[in-house]
């Protein structure tokens, strides 16, 4: 018998976003299991299965909002083990966790407790015992759940098994020194507080799932960055001429909107910078599309929204996508899809100010180009120094897919077609 799992009472939210679905067609859930993650303005809190069963349709999506009754599942209801049709199921909040597994871990009065499995070796996580949402936590933090005994009833395993084997692996090697992942050794833990008054602070969401893939392309990308400058005097008189029309019609032009335009005609020069390192290391992926990602700053942290097929784009609509990603980065409406598929990132503090950094390369694309805020310098035109506005350009990439001289020739064309704007029409 097929079944709807809805939405429970969520106190007084209505159109709360969808940020994570936990589960997938075809998986096995029991009552209680989170099946997806919502995040409000407030807190993040996951959404347990009022039901047990095969899940067979998944009625909502990343970037979907949802209200007490929306339909999330359908599922094939185990109706003999069912219990859940005269309970009310409310959402976890963040840090709650292990109190509504207390049952897990109190074995039935007339069931004695099943010995804890003996270690997986399984690559996935197809064959162990642990609710999606545990499943999620583990790959967010890179623990193997194949190597962990759980706990809970039936040997299933709790997030709280989880973050300990988190801590057993990082105790030893603070303690003694002894190397972390990828052999690098681990920053000791510090108790700060013997220095003064501290608070722990959570993270937004979108930093937790940034860091580790930051830190991941960090650790296994040869970052090497080319510092350069282009002349954008010209640039900057027709781009405020395009602006003060774009207002008028309620969008805005900014540099950034050329710098994409530009970028794009570079990589089909360049097409190295556009490719991705094939995963058995030998050869490159070389590609014919352009989708172009830029780093936006939101209230909640820095997203990658992406503007797709940039290189069948002209600068007015590139404009107007990048004022609409914009906005949906900085409300929450972006959705997953909109974050996929870039071959080439852009990084802009302009802004805010520097004169230059070195981005970290957004994996699997092997290289991002970083902007700083463009100043008025005396340059040489040969008979004396005259003002001219300059960008700079910081260009960080892997050092594998491409050498310093490819780098900087990639450069110097940027800087040719943003020192001459009418190439930017070719």
């Amino acid at each position: 018998m097929t079944t709807e799992v809805k939405v429970p009472d969520i106190g007084d939210f209505n159109d709360v976003p969808v940020v994570t679905v936990l589960v997938s067609v075809g998986d096995t859930i029991a009552v209680e299991d989170a099946i997806i993650e919502l995040e409000s303005d407030k807190a993040t809190m996951e959404v347990p299965s009022s039901h047990a069963g095969v899940v067979k349709e998944i009625k909502v999506s990343e970037g979907d909002k949802v209200s007490e009754g929306s339909v999330v599942l359908v599922i094939e209801a185990e109706d003999a083990t069912d219990k859940a049709g005269d309970m009310e199921s409310k959402p976890i909040p963040p840090g709650k966790e292990h109190e509504t597994q207390k049952q897990d871990r109190e074995p039935e009065a007339d069931v004695a407790p099943a010995p804890a499995p003996a270690p997986k070796t399984d690559a996935g996580f197809s064959k162990v015992h642990a609710s999606p949402s545990v499943r999620a936590f583990a790959r967010r933090v890179e623990v193997d759940l194949n190597t962990i005994n759980g706990t809970g009833r039936k040997g299933r395993i709790l997030r709280e098994d989880v973050e300990k084997a988190m801590k057993t692996v990082a105790a030893p090697a603070a303690a003694g020194g002894a190397q972390g992942g990828m052999g690098i050794p681990p920053i000791p833990a510090v108790d700060f507080s013997k220095f003064g008054a501290v608070e722990d602070v959570e993270m937004p969401r979108i930093k937790k799932i940034s860091g580790p893939a930051l830190h991941r392309s960090w650790l296994n990308i040869p970052h090497v960055t080319h510092n350069d400058e282009a002349d954008i005097t010209e640039l900057d008189k027709y781009r405020k001429e395009m602006d003060t029309q774009a207002k008028e019609e309620g969008y805005r032009v900014t540099l950034l909107s050329f710098v994409i335009k530009a970028s794009v005609s570079a990589l089909k020069q360049h097409w190295e910078v556009n490719s991705s390192i094939h995963p058995d290391g030998d050869k490159l992926i070389r590609k014919s599309y352009y989708n172009i990602g830029f780093a936006a700053d939101t209230p909640n942290g820095l997203m990658v929204p992406v503007i797709k097929d940039a290189d069948r784009k002209g600068l007015v609509e590139i404009s107007r996508d990048l004022m609409e990603l914009s906005k949906a980065a900085r409300d929450g409406n972006l959705k997953s899809k909109d974050m996929q598929g870039a071959t080439f990132t852009i990084s802009s503090l302009g802004g805010i100010g520097g004169t230059s950094f070195t981005p970290i390369v957004n994996a699997p694309e092997v290289a991002i180009l970083g902007l700083t805020r463009s100043k008025m310098a005396p340059v040489w035109n040969g008979s004396e120094f005259v003002p001219r506005l300059m960008q700079p350009l910081s260009l960080s990439y892997d050092h594998r897919a491409i050498d310093g001289a490819l780098a900087a020739r990639f450069c110097v064309t940027l800087k040719d077609l943003l020192d001459d704007m009418r190439k930017l029409m070719w």
